[in-house]
């Protein structure tokens, strides 16, 4: 049986495979950085948890407006000079500081041993 697939066909075909392995490669780079992301995370709540103990040792509130306004400004400025939009950047931060406030209300009530 003859193979009825043209020179263009097998264009296209190679042309399809430079995407997909392209597509690849640009799929481990984001991978790393989902990795990398994770870690800094975790690294990030590990001091949160520390500054937590401390608001809780010390009296404090679990959450300081002041603060998380100017970390807000912050990221925001941050976000632009990057290329990022503020707003994306400001609901990142947004989230994660509700969920560190979170944890700095459960070690405050002594229910912060799954942390």
């Amino acid at each position: 049986m003859a193979d009825s697939s043209t020179p263009a066909d097998a264009a296209t075909s190679a042309d399809a495979q430079k995407a997909y392995d392209r597509l690849t490669r640009l799929r481990q780079s984001i991978d790393n950085i989902d990795a990398a992301l994770v870690h800094l995370l975790a690294e990030r709540f590990k001091f949160t948890q520390t500054v937590g103990y401390l608001k809780a040792e010390s009296g404090m509130p679990a959450s300081d407006p002041d603060r998380e306004q100017v970390q807000i400004q912050r990221l925001r400025a941050l976000a632009a000079e990057s290329h990022l939009d503020p707003a994306f950047a400001e609901k990142f931060l947004n989230f994660i500081v509700a969920e560190v406030i979170h944890h700095h209300e459960r070690i405050a009530s002594g229910d912060a041993d799954d942390l």
